[in-house]
């Protein structure tokens, strides 16, 4: 005698059904669910359609449709599959189940199990939140997920693990890194909700409880927009895209040299280096500019190779009239051909930072980056920085 409001399911499962006839085992499933008595006060029927292991996953779906049409009772049954990983096809022989009309899934945490392990459960289930689909799963926070899981079996969830492993939100390749890049700042500007839709990230971070920190990484194999999205996103600093590919392969070959990832800070110190601390040949001592009638007119005080040079000139901004000074000096001819500036910090404490490309008569284009609290100041020293890497 059942208690009151209990409910009751019957299971049975063929144990090698992907190594069985589906007649058969439709002859032995109708005759399990006629034992169970006449339709109306049968309870709910399981049948669990076990080890597929030997089979390509699209046999799944046309084996398990042929058996879901042909089941006498149907209705009455809860379809479930439960694959194993043996030739690497679980997740795919699982979702082909569930299109052919499966309804339910079996398996573990992270495809634990003998062998090479049964159906990852994390693996499908956010495969169907990938596509809208709420499974009833709450992953919402995987990484305490897996520190459970790691504690209690003393096994450890590798870093390219679908969705959970350490490196799933990270990206290497220079081209990866650059259509993340574009994709994560329009998704910043969606307005309402949209449909995720970011290259190279299945889901959205934030919905196993990532972060966008973890998107970018870098090292000898990345490229220009990943470098750039790490200054970005760590300081602000926004690289004009022509300097982005003048850098990158500076940074590309400094990381190679030391054989390993770097971090965010590392990448700044290394601009730093390459931009904003250049002081040979050419060394800014004092610049001082005023305006008169719309003509700028400047007299710097700057050291070359340690000996003292003192320039003057005039142009219709403190820019022009700096160059100006320097041809007037007999320093190598030049134009600028690009300018960018932008504000760093805020408050008391913020600075700008200016970005220069200048160009020779024979073609030869380099970047410089200048720091100061004056704006003007920053460009004048992003000349020097320009001209110091001819």
């Amino acid at each position: 005698m059942l208690l009151a409001g209990t409910e009751m399911t019957f299971q049975y499962s063929p144990e090698s059904f992907s190594a069985t006839e589906v007649e058969f085992a439709l002859e032995i499933c109708d005759a399990v669910m006629d034992a169970g008595g006449r339709p109306q006060s049968l309870p709910s029927f399981s049948t669990c359609l076990r080890r597929w292991r030997w089979r390509c996953p699209m046999s799944t779906l046309t084996r398990l449709n042929g058996f879901c049409r042909n089941l006498k009772r149907r209705d009455c049954a809860v379809i479930s599959v439960h694959t194993h990983n043996d030739r690497g096809t679980g997740v795919a022989s699982t979702e082909l189940g569930l299109l052919a009309g499966a309804e339910r899934v079996e398996g573990t945490l992270f495809g634990n199990g003998e062998r090479t392990g049964n159906l990852d459960i994390i693996t499908v289930a956010l495969n169907l939140h990938m596509h809208g689909i709420d499974c009833g799963l709450d992953f919402a926070d995987l990484s305490v997920v897996e520190e459970v899981y790691e504690r209690c079996t003393g096994m450890s969830v590798d870093p390219r693990h679908p969705y959970a492993g350490e490196l799933v939100f990270t990206a290497f390749s220079g081209s990866h890194q650059d259509a993340i890049k574009k994709a994560l700042a329009k998704w910043k500007q969606r307005e309402g909700e949209a449909h995720w839709d970011v290259p190279y990230l299945a889901i959205d971070p934030h919905d196993i409880g990532r972060t966008y920190s973890e998107v970018i990484r870098v090292n000898s194999q990345s490229g220009k927009g990943g470098v750039a999205y790490l200054l970005e996103s760590k300081f602000g600093i926004d690289l004009p895209r022509e300097m982005q590919r003048e850098f990158g392969p500076i940074a590309n070959d400094a990381v190679d040299g030391l054989g390993r990832e770097v971090s965010a800070e590392e990448l700044k110190s290394l601009f730093w280096r390459e931009y904003i601390e250049r002081q040979e040949p050419y060394a800014l001592k004092h610049f001082h500019s005023d305006d008169t009638d719309g003509v700028a007119h400047c007299q710097a005080h700057l050291t070359h190779n340690d000996q003292q040079l003192d320039v003057a000139g005039s142009g219709n901004g403190p820019i022009a009239a700096f160059v100006r000074a320097l041809e007037s000096a007999g320093v190598q001819v030049f134009e600028v051909c690009d300018y960018r500036e932008q504000a760093m910090g805020r408050g008391a404490e913020a600075s700008a930072i200016a970005y220069i490309c200048i160009r020779t008569p024979d073609g030869k284009t380099r970047w410089g980056a200048g720091v100061d609290t004056s704006i003007e100041l920053a460009s004048i020293k992003a000349v020097l920085s320009a001209l110091n890497r001819l």
